[in-house]
């Protein structure tokens, strides 16, 4: 209901709405693009806004549950912490976004664009991710059981500690990855690219030990 006002307002009070509290979240709701915008802790929950201009926007805590950002443009944007599960982020432009400790269970991923984006501590539990480019992603300690990572460009990427039980890594370009104490038991490389990739205690899919690099 107060969403509902904050629209509403910014239609009928459009210099109110802009100088009052929630004006950002209004526009957003309202269709408009809004960089740099500060969306901190906002209930976006089932948001349509696919194609949305959000860039280096502060979401940091928001609740963008089953929300439809497909193809947005989210570049640079602070996601610390935000809830994205069941959220549809098919080809949206993560490039360089913080989503570090962002719950993105079931999310799609699809052919997102995460290339140097911080996912560290980020719960992706079954996200489907495939053919998403995530090159150079902090994945630190990240929870990616049963995610869909087929096809997925992971040059580079720092998988330190990552819980990759039963996911599938199919044809995904791992070369140069960091794979210290990474778990990977019951997981699918079939095809996968792993020149130059890094093994130090790491759990390989029949669950014996890699220390390669160690």
């Amino acid at each position: 209901m107060k969403t509902l006002v904050a629209v509403a307002v910014a239609f009928l009070v459009p210099g109110l709405a802009l100088a009052g509290a929630g004006a950002d979240l209004a526009r957003v709701l309202a269709g408009q693009s809004c960089q740099e915008c500060d969306l901190s802790g906002g209930d976006l929950r089932r948001a349509e806004i696919a194609g949305a201009d959000l860039a280096r926007a502060d979401m940091s805590g928001a609740k963008l549950w089953a929300a439809d950002l497909s193809g947005a443009d989210l570049s640079g944007v602070n996601l610390t912490g935000a809830i994205l599960a069941a959220a549809n982020l098919g080809g949206a432009n993560l490039t360089g976004a913080n989503l570090s400790r962002a719950y993105l269970t079931t999310t799609n991923l699809g052919g997102a664009i995460l290339a140097g984006a911080n996912l560290s501590g980020a719960i992706l539990t079954q996200a489907q991710l495939e053919s998403s480019d995530l090159a150079g992603t902090n994945l630190a300690g990240a929870y990616m059981e049963l995610a869909n990572l087929a096809g997925a460009q992971l040059g580079g990427a720092n998988l330190a500690g990552v819980n990759l039980v039963s996911a599938n890594l199919g044809g995904a370009d791992l070369s140069g990855a960091n794979l210290s104490g990474a778990v990977l038991l019951g997981a699918n490389l079939e095809g996968a690219v792993l020149k130059g990739a890094v093994f130090c205690d790491t759990i390989m899919p029949d669950g014996q030990k890699n220390a390669g690099n160690c």
